[in-house]
């Protein structure tokens, strides 16, 4: 039954995502806005279908810099359903089938890390969303964890990037809860829901075998306040925004940033 059920799961989530598709080749969004505005169609679309429900706490952002932390593909979708926003995503995306070419039509800015201008074209696709009255969401943990009760360390590059832009950076934090049902089968977003070492095909293969997810988005009430020194020096910048997050998350501010062992994100 359980593999009847993921297969029939499976069958409407294609469906949704070749009804979008179609419509989107038909309708061929311009505006980066209108690109990020169909995204948030697509991803509520397929949460309706999978009963993937919200909670957010505090002010969802409208503009500005928001920085999250980074659990599983599908932080990206609840993201976006709460609002058209714009992402900034490795160049590695790009290249996924389906989801590159996905991403690429809602209007998400890549960045090579190492690569020359890299920097300056993610300023450029930043300052564009910025903008066009975007929120701009990224992960500056740079990969995906598998413990909510834990912020890795932060990258510096696009954080730096936002505040040389003169932009609010916002934290939020993300976790997962599952239902009664999922609990009781011995299931845990840590196990069956976080990107861990497995596969994409494999993480959404055993995704479909949930009955429900509910994601709890909390956002700061205010931006990041950084010191004169974090202004200078973006090392510490990243520093100082970890802080926060972690404070957000309820976490001790001197929490230790474990080491990812695992390379797939975002």
């Amino acid at each position: 039954m359980s593999f009847f059920r993921k297969l029939f799961r499976l069958t409407l989530v294609c469906f949704d995502f070749a009804y979008e598709i179609v419509w989107v080749l038909f309708t061929r969004p311009k505006t980066r806005a209108a690109r990020a505005a169909w995204l948030t169609r697509l991803t509520r679309r397929v949460m309706r279908t999978i009963k993937m429900t919200f909670t957010t706490i505090g002010p969802v952002p409208e503009s500005g810099a928001v920085i999250s932390n980074h659990l599983t593909f599908f932080d990206i979708f609840f993201h976006s359903a709460l609002r058209p926003c714009v992402f900034i995503s490795k160049i590695e995306l790009r290249k996924t089938p389906l989801l590159g070419w996905i991403s690429m039509m809602s209007g998400t800015v890549y960045v090579a890390r190492g690569a020359g201008g890299s920097a300056a074209k993610a300023a450029e696709g930043m300052g564009q969303g910025f903008r066009d009255g975007l929120p701009v969401v990224f992960f500056p943990e740079g990969t995906t964890g598998i413990d909510s009760h834990a912020i890795m360390s932060f990258r510096s590059g696009l954080l730096a990037q936002a505040m040389m832009l003169e932009q609010p950076v916002i934290c939020a934090y993300i976790h997962y809860e599952f239902s009664p049902l999922d609990l009781a089968a011995g299931k845990t977003p840590e196990h069956d829901f976080y990107w861990g070492p497995q596969s994409l095909p494999r993480l959404i293969w055993d995704f479909l075998g949930l009955h429900e997810i509910h994601a709890i988005v909390k956002f700061s009430a205010n931006p990041v306040a950084f010191s004169e020194e974090a202004i200078a020096n973006r090392k510490i910048a990243a520093e100082e925004a970890r802080v926060a997050m972690l404070l957000l998350a309820g976490l001790p501010a001197d929490s230790p940033a474990p080491v990812s062992q695992f390379g797939p994100a975002s």
